[in-house]
């Protein structure tokens, strides 16, 4: 009988354990963001009521028609949403065909490239950051062109190269994703296709591509997020407009006190920062909601096969 009593209670104890530790982590990654959309939605009357913690008194939405107009956000949302998705579909393609061949060809080097890959991981970008824009500035395709060669700042062209040839933001990292999700799948698809009469491409194509969506739908919702969030290359290779969410939300908290002198324009800064933030994250959001089921069946069967 005891050990009925003892069989049914470690069940319960873990449950019990496992409800705690994920409450934990839910509050400790929701609690900010409820932050902000409490803060976003109040006057400024009612942060300095000692009475009001969550609930506002006075629900305004003010503050998002003024940071929609100070960060000209569908025009900043539009280049964001446009560059983000081009790099993320061009990582997508370059680091699904690299980590195709490191998984399932055998050459020379080919564990030497693989290992220089994870050491891009571990290269802060502050490192390249001279070479980077230096190649960019007087860009000669290796002597080709007549010095001083083409200026490619100001444009997407840093972004589309880097990306083209999986060298750009975390492709380290895509690159290992495909090339382990590539390694365990059996071999025997492909010499089926092969003694079939199917090339190299067409297996790719049609045998062995079809097989890696979960890998691929990881690959490009992580390069999206990256991208999005991206604020060091946009920098570096666009400068300082506002054109883009990243840069029209630093400048936010500027343009929301410019020309004020009273007392409160730095709780309104406050306010009006929250309310941007929240305004950046919400198509992430938004894409999450959308995409969770494959996003999570995903990571569940890339877990089993890599």
């Amino acid at each position: 009988m005891k050990n009925k009593i003892k069989i049914k209670i470690k069940p319960f104890l873990a449950a019990v354990l496992r409800m705690v530790f994920l409450t934990g982590v839910s509050y400790i990654i929701l609690h900010p963001l409820l932050t902000k959309f409490s803060s976003s939605l109040m006057t400024i009357n009612d942060m300095f009521d000692d009475t009001v913690k969550w609930v506002p008194r006075t629900v305004t939405l003010q503050h998002y028609r003024d940071a929609w107009n100070l960060m000209n956000y569908p025009h900043a949302f539009r280049n964001s949403f446009t560059l983000t998705l081009t790099v993320s579909m061009l990582q997508l393609m370059s680091c699904t065909l690299v980590g195709y061949g490191l998984g399932r060809f055998k050459f020379k080097g080919g564990k030497i490239i693989f290992a220089l890959v994870l050491f891009t991981l571990v290269v802060p970008p502050q490192m390249v950051m001279v070479p980077m824009y230096l190649t960019f500035r007087y860009f000669d395709i290796y002597g080709l062109l007549p010095p001083p060669g083409l200026n490619l700042l100001n444009s997407y062209w840093p972004f589309v190269l880097m990306s083209s040839t999986a060298v750009g933001l975390r492709n380290g990292l895509f690159i290992y994703i495909m090339r382990q999700f590539f390694r365990g799948m059996p071999k025997d698809l492909e010499d089926a296709a092969y003694v079939d009469g199917a090339g190299l491409f067409r297996t790719f194509l049609t045998i062995m591509l079809p097989g890696a969506v979960p890998g691929l739908v990881i690959v490009f919702l992580f390069a999206f997020v990256w991208q999005w969030n991206d604020y060091f290359y946009i920098t570096l290779f666009i400068g300082g407009k506002t054109d883009f969410l990243t840069h029209a939300l630093d400048n936010l908290a500027l343009r929301a006190v410019e020309g004020r002198t009273d007392l409160l324009r730095n709780h309104y800064s406050s306010l009006i920062t929250n309310t941007g933030m929240l305004m950046f994250i919400a198509p992430l959001l938004l894409l999450y909601a959308v995409m969770q089921r494959y996003f999570v069946e995903s990571i569940e069967r890339t877990g089993i096969i890599g």
